[in-house]
């Protein structure tokens, strides 16, 4: 399995459960690990043998802009569904953090692991399963 990593991507996003974060954007930080089988770019040293990390960073700040969620949870799911769906991650891992949530504390935070899912009739369908955190992938 290869990963390809985003560490620390920051964004603003409206999100949180208090009336206060409803109206007005706040920070999150998130780190992603994306991985794939066999990164073929290895061999032919081209863009489209890989996930491009410049348009997962793109798609996540469109997602960011236009969610409409109020959980981190329910937010990284969302973001994991599009890496497997969209860039065709076989493995992801998202951790998302509101980095001034409280004054005394420097990050709150999810972590979630999710691979996809192989329909064993050969639709081709992908779905989400959970598997524990610190799995390595393999």
């Amino acid at each position: 399995m290869d990963i390809v990593y985003i560490e620390g991507l920051t964004g603003q996003t409206v999100i949180g459960i208090d009336k206060s974060e409803l109206h007005d954007p706040q920070p999150v930080r998130m780190s992603l690990a994306i991985g794939v089988p066999s990164l073929r770019a290895c061999v032919t040293d081209r863009i489209e043998d890989t996930v491009n990390y410049a348009a997962v960073r793109e798609a996540v700040h469109g997602l960011l802009a236009s969610h409409g969620l109020q959980l981190l949870e329910a937010l990284a799911e969302r973001i994991a569904q599009m890496l497997i769906a969209d860039f065709g991650a076989h493995w992801v891992r998202v951790t998302l953090a509101k980095p001034a949530k409280f004054d005394d504390v420097d990050a709150v935070g999810v972590v979630i692991e999710r691979r996809r899912s192989v329909d064993v009739r050969g639709g081709g369908s992908v779905s989400l399963a959970w598997i524990g955190r610190g799995y390595v992938p393999g």
